[in-house]
Parts: structure tokens; sequence; C-alpha cells
């Protein structure tokens, strides 16, 4: 391609006013792609911008501040997806993407994916521009694509670079690439009040716990999420707060069993943006490898992290973190169930090894009273209160 031929290409996208991204994945992938949206937005800023995407991920929407609308489809080429479903629901959406008029779509996928599914109904939509990842030749499926030879191997680039090399193929480049979350002041008041509600303290630090996850590889025992928080409180005093879904509360309590003092669960009582909310006003949270982690790199707050072998893209981004795991054979296996049956790479890390990494990720400022209940001087609350707070618009 001449550099005239490529220059007229990268107008028409920078041009092209009614845009589609779509990242049929999770919210912590909608998250992952967040630099990227937002190269979009600042590549164009007066353009519409609107993401196709699954229930989970729609729930991003008014908390990714590039982004204007989003449309839910349940892809059936995506895991987790009722299997002999009809076809209506496709076309419906090529109808829905036909009748929107889009002027160019992007689609991200990870290295697993294909792109080909998507981009054939934005072709039968009868949007002009479309940018993927292709292993093959697309042909007309997509007028600008970049060859995918990426293999699932450690040390591989990070998810959130390969969405932003993607973008910058056709001239979108980002002023900041770190990942984005924005919540209202509204959502902090609220889970203030929750937060009170459940029996902590506005005053006091805190440490989150987030023991669940979607995969059940990527699960850590739960006891010993447990057993790491009770070092962490003997150490700093900090209150310990648990967060997941209602269908987590089971695991919580098995989490919550080894503390002296059982904690706070917050667990299916927090919005996306009170939980974005706790989270930012944590002094650390330890966790497994899901949606808060990206949340966290989001807002700032340092992640120790129980990192399953899966998968080697999806480490905390930007943020001040520390990764836990052991080392196994049959790293990188791409599966939401330990093939294997043995689960070695999370559970042999021993809770001491959680503790001293959390730990390591509290930054203590000098002068700071010890309290009566640790053997180092207790963080000062970093209180919801205290939050810069971005509304959204």
């Amino acid at each position: 391609m001449t550099h005239a031929v490529q220059a007229a290409a990268q107008r028409a996208w920078l041009d092209a006013r009614n845009v589609l991204l779509v990242r049929l994945d999770d919210l912590g992938d909608v998250i992952m792609s967040s630099p990227a949206i937002a190269a979009v937005r600042h590549g164009n800023p007066d353009a519409k911008i609107t993401l196709l995407t699954s229930r989970s991920g729609a729930a991003s929407l008014g908390h990714i501040p590039a982004l204007d609308d989003a449309i839910v489809y349940d892809a059936p080429w995506t895991h987790g997806q009722p299997a002999g479903r009809n076809a209506h629901e496709d076309k419906r959406l090529i109808n829905e993407l036909t009748m929107r008029q889009f002027d160019a779509a992007i689609i991200f996928t990870a290295c697993t994916q294909s792109a080909l599914p998507a981009a054939l109904m934005c072709r039968l939509a009868g949007i002009a521009l479309r940018l993927a990842y292709s292993r093959e030749d697309p042909c007309d499926l997509l007028t600008h694509w970049l060859p995918d030879s990426e293999e699932c191997h450690t040390g591989m680039r990070h998810e959130v670079t390969r969405q932003l090399e993607l973008v910058r193929s056709v001239g979108f480049h980002a002023c900041d690439e770190r990942m984005q979350f924005r919540y209202p002041a509204r959502d902090v008041l609220s889970m203030r009040r929750k937060f009170v509600a459940a029996g902590a303290d506005l005053l006091r630090p805190y440490v989150v716990v987030h023991p669940g996850a979607a995969a059940a590889s990527h699960r850590y025992p739960a006891e010993r999420f447990g057993i790491a928080a009770q070092s962490i409180v003997d150490e700093t005093g900090c209150q310990v707060v648990f967060i997941g879904g209602a269908d987590e509360q089971p695991l919580i309590e098995q989490a919550r069993d080894p503390l002296d003092q059982p904690g706070i669960s917050l667990a299916g009582q927090l919005t996306l943006g009170e939980l974005a909310a706790l989270i930012a006003g944590a002094q650390v949270i330890v966790c497994n490898n899901d949606g808060p982690v990206h949340i966290a790199a989001a807002v700032g707050t340092p992640v120790a992290v129980l990192y399953a072998l899966t998968h080697p893209q999806h480490t905390p981004w930007k943020v001040p973190s520390l990764v836990l795991n052991h080392d196994v054979p049959c790293r990188n296996c791409l599966q939401s169930v330990c093939p294997e049956q043995h689960h070695d790479c999370l559970r042999r890390v021993e809770p001491a090894a959680v503790a001293r990494a959390a730990l390591s990720l509290i930054r203590l400022p000098p002068g700071v009273p010890l309290s009566p209940h640790s053997h180092r001087p207790v963080v000062p609350a970093t209180t919801p209160a205290s939050l810069p707070l971005t509304a959204v618009h």
C-alpha cells in the first residue's frame, strides 16, 4: 500500500461519524478494550460510538466515557451460549445494524477467536468500513485487516496492546493507554451507605477480597483467601471487605470462616458503579483473575492476583500489582476447567505468599500511629469521600 493510499484509507476512518465497535466477550474484555475505544474517540471526537457486545459487556455503558450506546447480542460463536437456538436473533441483529446505518465497524477479538462471523454480519448490514485481525485472507469480509499470527505463549503482548495496535493501523492513536472506568458521585454515596450498613467503619482503611471467578480454573481455594486476609489484618489492622455476586455468597462464607472476625460481605449488594467506588477506596484488592482485576487497574488500586496459568494476556495493566501462581507444564491451556484436575498453578501458592504480596503493595506513609491490634502502622483510611469523582456524562 502506497503512502497516498494509506493516508486516504486513514482519512476515511477518521471521517466516519457513526462507528460500531464489536467486543462480544465479558465485561473484563470490554474494559481491556477501553484504551482502544478511547483512541477511536480521540481520533474522531464528533463520532457516535456504539458497542456491540454481550449482556455482561453492555454493563460498561455509562462507565466507559467514549461509548454513546450499546447493542446486546449473544453471539452463537462465543462460549457459554445455549445450543440449538434458531437464527431469529441473528437476523434481527443484521436488520438493526442496517437500520442504524453505521459508517464503520471495528471488531475486537482475542487471538483465539475469529472475527469473520461478525465481519460477515457487518458486511450484510452494509457497513462500508470493516477492520479486524484475521488468520486467513478475509477477502471482501474486511476492508482493512491485520494478519493474526499470534499464538498463546508466555511473554506474548497484552490484550490491551493487541487492541491498541489494531486501531492504530487505521490512524487512531491513544493519548492515554490506561484502562478507563468511571462512576458518578451518587455511586460513591450509595456505596458508603451500604458499607456502613454492613458494619464497616468509614474511618478505617480496608482491603477488598474477591474469592470468585467465572471460570472454575481461575479460582484459588476460598478458605486460603481467608487465611491470607487474616495475616493482612494482623499486620495492618485493616478491615476486610468481601465482594462477589449473590450466587457467590457460599464461596465468600468459606473465605470468611478462617478470620477471627468475619469481615464485611457486600456480595450481591453493589451496582457496578458502587463496586468500582469501593475498589477505588481500597488499599489493595486480593482476587482471582476476573473482572474486578480490570476495574481495579482502571481506577488505580493495587492488585494482588491469583492468576491461573490458563491464558497469559490478561494480567493487571499499568497498575502496581503482583501476579501469583505456580509454574506448571500445562500452562496456557485456555481451559475454563483444569484439564489435569490438579489445579496446581493456583493450589501450590501458599496463603502466606498471598499475604506478603498484598502487604508489599500497601504503601504506608511515615509517622502513622500503630494500631493496638497490629505490628505495623495502620494505613490511613482512603475513604470513599476522599476519592476523585468523575461524573458520567
